[in-house]
């Protein structure tokens, strides 16, 4: 069996800042930790997954503006200064890409993607192996670099000060809480230890958080035959961790 010791010793580090708790007290965040993934492209198990996903949100035949979890998401933006109609949160860009057909990118990222619209919950993965310390969840200074790529071409970037971004000891690696993820610590075809940051505002619950958790655990632990799994909750109560392989 992995030994899932190392993938605790990260998650233990993580935290929110409370300036981040004070603009939403609500917010919470269920922090995944995986290692010994066997990368791979998109598969018939995870097709299927995505086209459940199209078929759920074909069914709510209404806007994704209109869904009570994406509005809380574009008042937390408008919150920090950022415009909901320009840069939209996770959640909501894969809602409105659902119809026409959502991507397929790898097994890794169509699961979770299609974790993430089945469950209304932004969550966004990223290659642990490229971290450089824990991850923090902080408003920006604005000083903070962000690797991205404008018109096929690398650019660095720096958050507008005050905006909430997920980063580590480099610099950003998620932009305006979960808009944009930066290419430093993307997902890649070679990826085999990954973290997983599933987002919550009211009216999500603790108990529909868990279970997108959960869903998105099983998933995960049939992409690999020696596959550990660590995983933490934070907010504004006192955090808990647990781990092992289910």
């Amino acid at each position: 069996m992995r030994d899932a010791t190392p993938l605790r010793d990260v998650l233990d580090l993580a935290r929110v800042d409370d300036a981040v708790l004070s603009l939403r007290p609500d917010y919470r965040a269920l922090l995944i930790a995986v290692d010994g993934l066997v990368p791979g492209p998109s598969d018939m198990e995870s097709d299927a997954l995505l086209q459940a996903a199209e078929t759920a949100v074909l069914a709510m035949d209404r806007p994704a503006t209109d869904l009570p979890a994406v509005a809380a998401w574009r008042e937390a933006y408008q919150a920090f200064g950022a415009k909901p109609n320009r840069t939209r949160n996770s959640l909501e860009a894969l809602l409105r890409r659902a119809p026409s057909g959502l991507p397929r990118v790898n097994r890794l990222t169509d699961i979770y993607n299609a974790v993430s619209v089945l469950h209304l919950v932004p969550l966004g993965g990223e290659d642990l192996g490229r971290y450089r310390g824990a991850p923090a969840l902080v408003r920006a200074t604005g000083q903070e670099p962000f690797d991205t790529a404008s018109n096929g071409e690398a650019v660095l970037e720096h958050p507008e000060p005050g905006e909430v971004v997920w980063r580590d000891d480099e610099g950003v690696t998620c932009r305006r809480w979960n808009w944009r993820q930066g290419r430093r610590t993307q997902l890649t075809d070679d990826t085999t230890t990954a973290l997983f940051i599933l987002d919550a505002l009211a009216p999500v619950t603790d108990d529909a958080l868990t279970a997108a958790a959960d869903d998105l655990t099983g998933h995960l632990l049939r992409l690999g035959p020696d596959v550990a799994v660590a995983r933490r909750l934070l907010d504004r109560r006192q955090p808990g961790l647990d781990g092992g392989t289910p």
